[in-house]
């Protein structure tokens, strides 16, 4: 193509190439308004990443459409290709289950699940910290995909787990099903015995089935990758303080898309009703 060190003038290089000199003009100047554009998008998306850095392509173009500066999804995505940015993911197991307690059988399989505290999910996953091991417990709402609560505590017993049940029940009701894995803080008589004062349904996943549990097993890798690894938490309170605000931002903030990018308190509790609260 045209070659600036050329000894050829650039009028005779584009006769040479069977092209007009508007040609190559034309070419120069939308070239230059591309690379404007493509810094001035980037710079969006890095503005974005840097409040977000767990977003993927999709939650950065839906993140700028929101602040009036749209930029479409292919494009989103071949701007962060280029800028060298990818995601990146995870999987520890903790579960320890003991054969003194009874265990119930998984019902969620087949179900379609159509509503609000139809079925709660909980599970257990472990956080490193410069002294040891933090354990954080959360529970969800399978329709919604909302954290009703969560706790966490540096012992695996089994008050911390009955501690976010009973929060959870108080604040949002019961639900119909209460699913977990076979740990031995969800088989116990002291957490178990409370789904049955509520005359909650037990489900419990099959053994060495991780994908039972698959709506819970996915906030992990999502906090772990969005917000734990990115943050250096040195003690048990800085986490504590770090969790409960990543969790208010994945309730009413965080793009879903399971959830076709709602967030979950819509879906929990209707958009019309947040917007008469707002």
């Amino acid at each position: 193509m045209i070659n600036h060190n050329s000894e050829l003038s650039i009028s005779r290089q584009c006769k040479i190439l069977g092209k007009s000199r508007s040609w190559y003009y034309y070419n120069a100047v939308m070239n230059n308004i591309r690379i404007k554009r493509d810094n001035k998008d980037k710079a969006i998306i890095t503005e974005i990443l840097y409040k977000y850095p767990q977003y993927g392509y999709r939650k950065v173009s839906l993140e700028s459409k929101e602040r009036g500066l749209y930029i479409k999804e292919k494009r989103t995505r071949r701007l962060m290709r280029e800028m060298g940015i990818k995601a990146v993911y995870p999987r520890p197991k903790i579960s320890k289950v003991t054969k003194a307690d009874k265990k119930y059988r998984y019902i969620l399989k087949d179900m379609e699940i159509r509503h609000i505290n139809q079925a709660w999910s909980a599970d257990i996953t472990y956080i490193k910290l410069p002294v040891g091991r933090a354990y954080l417990i959360a529970i969800l709402d399978i329709y919604s995909r909302k954290i009703l609560s969560w706790e966490i505590s540096n012992t695996m017993d089994t008050q911390f787990c009955i501690n976010a049940l009973d929060k959870a029940i108080k604040k949002y009701g019961r639900p119909e099903i209460f699913n977990t894995d076979q740990g031995s803080q969800f088989t116990s008589k002291d957490f178990t015995r409370i789904l049955k004062k509520n005359k909650i349904k037990i489900s419990m996943c099959s053994k060495g089935r991780a994908t039972d549990n698959i709506y819970i097993e996915r906030v992990w890798r999502t906090i772990k990758y969005e917000h734990i690894y990115l943050n250096n938490y040195e003690t048990l309170k800085e986490l504590k303080k770090g969790v409960t605000d990543y969790f208010k931002f994945y309730n009413k903030k965080r793009f879903h898309q399971a959830l076709f990018y709602i967030r979950p308190d819509e879906i929990y509790y209707g958009v019309e009703s947040l917007k008469k609260a707002a």
